[in-house]
């Protein structure tokens, strides 16, 4: 498995997800903030299949350097799903649940990481 810190896979979840075209992608640096983990990801999709577009894309592009998702959710419905990366968390909405439960709100305190670098 290659060795990579958390930022630097935080960025690499956020430029996958961009190749599917997510939309309004987020990066939640999480430190001290939550224990849950270092980083979030957020971002949206316009349709179930671009929801799961981007999920393919970003669990296929970590599965090259031998990155292995520890827990997902919600990958069948389009709607909302969670892939666990243990250190960096991602959720990939739909644009009508994503404006409903507003989670860059909920995490108001966190930096934004700039992952266009």
């Amino acid at each position: 498995m290659i060795e990579i810190n958390t930022e630097e896979l935080a960025k690499k979840i956020a430029k996958a997800a961009d190749d599917k075209k997510a939309e309004d992608i987020t990066v939640l640096d999480m430190r001290g903030i939550s224990i849950l983990a270092d980083y979030f990801i957020i971002c949206s999709g316009t349709a179930d299949t671009q929801v799961r577009a981007i999920i393919n894309s970003i669990e296929h592009t970590l599965e090259e350097d031998n990155i292995r998702v520890k827990n997902k959710e919600g990958i069948d419905e389009g709607r909302w799903a969670v892939l666990d990366y243990a250190d960096v968390i991602v959720h990939v909405f739909h644009q009508n649940e994503r404006e409903h439960y507003q989670l860059e709100k909920l995490w108001g305190d966190a930096k934004k990481l700039d992952w266009q670098e």
